[in-house]
């Protein structure tokens, strides 16, 4: 059977998603508390796999991940939630499991990904570890006419992390709302897929392009052509959050 599961969690304390043999991750947590539950259940209860939309870097978030499992178990869609829930430490949660379909894959049956950036206007000590601070006056009109050059299919390679020729940095973004209000401002982007740290890259640039330190054609010179010193702008990871993954 393949069970479709959709997951928040605070990534503070977590090397990622993707599970590792020496390291603390999402996925790695959630397979120990499902083989626990399925090993309890009955004998004859099986894992076989379990895999999430994308990785998710060390320490990033999110409102809504999305996971299949593929088991041989006779528990239930609220069985399993409620049991593994109950194995899994308080910074992850299942909200809802659902039977899929058995051609169903997290991964490679997403349509789009959608992830939100969460800058703070204001020191806030019960929001540092999920929020950037910026102290600097961002210039919002701005950054909205820069984010621009970022829709469509593009060569995002200047915003991602260790590129290889094996694997291409074509990536189709679908939209970039900048949003602000008193205290924050939200940027989010809507993806067919992302590359390693190209959110954060993304973020970074804009932030910079906010300040006034980098001009507002800067993403279309970083398009053009290759600029490994994008990197230098990363922003950190507490403040970015997968928030959807549409299918």
């Amino acid at each position: 059977m393949k069970f479709k599961f959709y997951i928040e969690y605070d990534g503070t304390n977590f090397s990622g998603w993707q599970k590792q043999k020496n390291a603390k991750t999402i996925q790695g947590t959630l397979i120990e508390a499902i083989e626990n539950v399925l090993s309890e259940n009955d004998k004859k209860d099986e894992f076989i796999d379990f895999q999430g939309s994308g990785r998710t870097d060390s320490g990033v978030h999110a409102i809504e991940q999305v996971a299949h499992l593929e088991c041989k178990t006779k528990l239930s869609p609220s069985q399993i939630r409620q049991k593994v829930n109950d194995k899994l430490p308080h910074s992850i949660n299942i909200s809802k499991v659902e039977k899929a379909d058995d051609r169903f894959h997290a991964r490679h049956s997403a349509k789009s990904r959608q992830y939100v950036y969460k800058l703070s206007k204001k020191r806030n000590p019960f929001q540092r570890k999920f929020v950037w601070t910026i102290k600097d006056n961002l210039n919002i009109l701005d950054m909205q006419e820069a984010a621009k050059s970022l829709i469509g299919k593009k060569d995002f390679i200047s915003f991602s992390d260790k590129p290889s020729k094996e694997k291409s940095t074509i990536v189709v973004i679908e939209s970039v709302t900048i949003e602000e209000s008193d205290e924050m401002v939200l940027i989010s982007i809507k993806a067919s897929h992302f590359l390693w740290k190209m959110v954060r890259r993304i973020v970074g640039v804009l932030v910079e392009i906010g300040k006034g330190t980098l001009d507002t054609n800067f993403i279309d010179i970083a398009i053009e052509e290759h600029i490994p010193e994008v990197s230098a702008y990363s922003a950190p990871s507490m403040g970015l959050f997968l928030q959807k993954v549409e299918y």
